[in-house]
């Protein structure tokens, strides 16, 4: 229901995850799980994914997920991140139209939800 910040070692490996509901990211093992299921996302998918969950509960702007995920020269290409983020949505959310877990923030960008919306 938050992000793990965990600092423990389990078999000398650092061990971090987050959870909202019946989506859970483990860092750790480059992993998503969707209503336990494993979820196949790209690279790029990943990285939004991992960039929303580590900040989890702020609104990430269009911008900023422009910079982390594509790079400096990218931040112009909003397109690039609504194509992305619907992509995503249709793998992690029950119903891609109606979101729990990616949230638009009109006019500013997306976050992921905490156990607290």
């Amino acid at each position: 229901m938050a992000l793990r910040n965990a600092n423990r070692v389990v078999s000398g490996q650092e061990s971090a995850s987050f959870e909202h509901g019946d989506l859970k990211v483990d860092f750790a093992n480059r992993r998503v799980f969707a209503r336990a299921t494993e979820v196949h996302l790209t690279p790029l998918e990943y990285k939004l994914i991992t960039t929303l969950a580590q900040q989890s509960g702020k609104v990430l702007t269009h911008s900023y997920l422009l910079k982390e995920v594509w790079g400096r020269h990218d931040i112009s290409e909003l397109h690039y991140l609504r194509v992305h983020m619907a992509n995503l949505r249709r793998k992690i959310e029950q119903d891609s139209a109606k979101p729990q877990h990616i949230l638009t923030e009109q006019g500013i960008s997306y976050r992921l939800a905490t156990e607290y919306d």
